[in-house]
């Protein structure tokens, strides 16, 4: 199973903190599960078809943007979090 966490103003849509998903191979697959499951997800997390700039996804601790991307490979037993962009001024 592979392990995905939510921040809190995402827990409105899923109702959960951390839930479990399997039957994915990348973070595309998984995300496309997620909207099937959380339609209001797709909402907060795609915008102009590309993934929201206000929003970063891990894979065990690492950026997507800097392994392959919405390709990038998931397995059993990883873990996948959402982090909403901080910014400042």
């Amino acid at each position: 199973m592979i392990k995905v966490k939510f921040p809190t103003v995402f827990v409105q849509i899923t109702g959960k903190r951390r839930i479990e998903v399997d039957g994915v191979t990348t973070v595309s697959q998984l995300l496309e599960k997620l909207f099937d499951e959380y339609p209001q997800l797709k909402e907060r997390l795609i915008k102009d078809g590309d993934l929201s700039p206000f929003i970063n996804i891990f894979v065990n601790g690492e950026d997507i943007r800097f392994l392959n991307g919405l390709d990038t490979e998931i397995k059993d037993g990883d873990e996948v979090a959402f982090i909403p962009a901080i910014s400042g001024g």
